[in-house]
C-alpha cells in the first residue's frame, strides 16, 4: 500500500494528459506506471537559423532532427543571442518530465553562456534529457558533472564564436572605411524616384494632397516620401 501511495501522489505530480497504458489485473502498479511514462514521452526538434528563409536554409536540420528521431520540430529564425525566441520559449513551456530535447549544435540551441547554464537547469528540474549533436545529457536521473561540464565548455566557445565573428565585420568594415569605401545603402538619386511619386508631385505642391495621402496612394512610407519631396524640390 505504501508502493501504491507514492506512486498515485506522482502520478498526480505529472502533466496532465490521457492514460494509454493498459491495466489488467496481472500487470502491477509499478509495471504500468513505467509502460506509462515510457508512452508518454515525447522526444522534441529545435531548429534555428539568424537569419530569413531566402539567406539560411534551415531544412537541412529539420530533416537530421528527423533522422534523431523528432517527432515535434520546432523552427525559427533568430539571433542565437537573443534570449526572449518564441518558438524557443514554446518548445521549454511545452517540453514534461521524460521528454528529450534535440538539437544538432549548441550554437543553434544559444549562443548566450548564461541561457545555456538557464536551460540545463529547466532540463535538472524537468528531468528531461538533452541530445545536442553527439553529446547526450540524460537529466532524468543525477547529471553526469564531466557531461555537465563538457555542455558548458561548448556553450563558451559558441558565445565566443559570436563574438569572434562581430569583431571581424567591425574590423572589415574599418578596413574598408580607411580604403575610401562607401559603406551602407548607395545614395539615392533623381533616376531612383519612382514614376507614380513624381505623377502625384503637381498635386501635392498645389495643395491638393498632404503628405499622408501623398504617400498612401504612392504605397510608400512617409520617409521614403521625404526623400524623393527633398529630391524633387532640389532639382
Amino acid at each position: 500500500m505504501r508502493l501504491q501511495g507514492f506512486l498515485f501522489r506522482m502520478w498526480g505530480e505529472l502533466p496532465d494528459r490521457p492514460l494509454k497504458a493498459k491495466l489488467d489485473p496481472s500487470t502491477s502498479i509499478l509495471e504500468a506506471f513505467r509502460k506509462e511514462i515510457h508512452i508518454m514521452a515525447k522526444i522534441y526538434g529545435y531548429a534555428r537559423c539568424s537569419t530569413n528563409d531566402t539567406k539560411q536554409d534551415v531544412e537541412r536540420q529539420r530533416r537530421e532532427l528527423r533522422n534523431m528521431g523528432a517527432e515535434e520540430i520546432y523552427l525559427e529564425y533568430e539571433s542565437g543571442t537573443k534570449i526572449n525566441r518564441p518558438e524557443l520559449n514554446k518548445v521549454l513551456s511545452h517540453i514534461a518530465a521524460g521528454d528529450t530535447l534535440i538539437t544538432l549544435e549548441v550554437s543553434r540551441l544559444t549562443r548566450s553562456l548564461r541561457q545555456l547554464c538557464d536551460i540545463i537547469e529547466l532540463a535538472k528540474e524537468r528531468k528531461i534529457k538533452l541530445i545536442i549533436g553527439t553529446l547526450v545529457i540524460d537529466c532524468t536521473g543525477s547529471i553526469n558533472p564531466m557531461t555537465e561540464a563538457m555542455l558548458q565548455i561548448m556553450g563558451v566557445f559558441a558565445e565566443l564564436e559570436r563574438k569572434m565573428t562581430i569583431e571581424r565585420i567591425y574590423s572589415g568594415l574599418a578596413h574598408a572605411k580607411a580604403k575610401g569605401v562607401r559603406l551602407g545603402r548607395p545614395k539615392l538619386a533623381a533616376k531612383d524616384i519612382p514614376k507614380k511619386v513624381i505623377d502625384k508631385f503637381k498635386l501635392y505642391q498645389s495643395g491638393e494632397l498632404s503628405k499622408t495621402e501623398y504617400a498612401r496612394l504612392c504605397e510608400i512610407s512617409r520617409p521614403t516620401l521625404y526623400k524623393y519631396i527633398a529630391l524633387m524640390t532640389d532639382g
